[in-house]
């Protein structure tokens, strides 16, 4: 499967503000976030819980809309779009993976990548998405005869079945032991390589910060600093 061309940016934010609430109860998530991601990249986005970072992620994905300021998707204003448009975005673009796997337990891990195949544009077949991430020989198992981390598997195989050109990462090794946390992250990056998708990681353990090609640190509702890891440390070579 041939990578796609690269775009100067995938996301581009300025001024991004969220507050939830208002008066003395309001919450102000972001405060006016400035923000530039080259497609391609293996980006985390690295802070404690509460600071911001999961907000970003969604507004970016399309799943929450911003109080102020600017967000774009390539060429694309995020900000300025109608739900349907929205909807679209994602669908045609986005692939989801949370810390819990949200499979469906009645259907086996290739029947659970089927259902986003059925409905996108130029899906993968389940059998080579499994692939992707190692779960071949797993296809035809439900999730409860399924490790954790194989059940995270299926839903970043799930997630990429659509050949999305950008795939956000909540937590995804969040609820894992460090070997199978490895793992996932293992086949995280196949994807980045392989499919030259922009992967976004949103995550409170540092650890995972070291095999970014960039790390956007979070605190208060606004970003602290960027980094650009000049040595990339592979998935197994990551000390939990």
């Amino acid at each position: 499967m041939e990578t796609r061309p690269v775009i100067e940016n995938a996301f581009k934010t300025r001024g991004l503000t969220k507050i939830y609430g208002s008066g003395d109860a309001a919450v102000h998530a972001l405060r006016g976030v400035d923000l530039d991601i080259p497609e391609g990249e293996f980006v985390v986005l690295l802070g404690p819980s509460g600071s911001g970072k999961s907000t970003l992620l969604n507004i970016i994905g399309g799943l929450d809309r911003a109080s102020d300021g600017d967000a774009w998707f390539q060429d694309q204003k995020l900000t300025s779009m109608s739900d349907r448009q929205l909807t679209r975005y994602r669908r045609d673009h986005v692939g989801f993976v949370f810390q819990f796997y949200n499979l469906m337990p009645s259907l086996t891990a290739r029947e659970n990548v089927e259902l986003v195949t059925e409905v996108a544009n130029d899906p993968m077949t389940p059998g080579e998405a499994l692939a992707m991430v190692g779960l071949t020989n797993r296809a035809n198992h439900f999730p409860s005869e399924l490790s954790g981390g194989e059940q995270q598997r299926v839903a970043i195989a799930r997630a990429i079945a659509k050949n999305p050109t950008v795939l956000f990462c909540d937590e995804p090794t969040g609820a894992l032991d460090s070997e199978t946390g490895r793992t996932v992250l293992t086949a995280l990056k196949t994807v980045n390589e392989k499919l030259g998708a922009t992967v976004l990681i949103v995550t409170h353990a540092s650890s995972t910060a070291q095999m970014a090609d960039r790390v956007i640190h979070f605190s208060d509702g606004a970003i602290r600093q960027v980094i650009r890891n000049g040595e990339k440390l592979e998935p197994s070579e990551i000390k939990w």
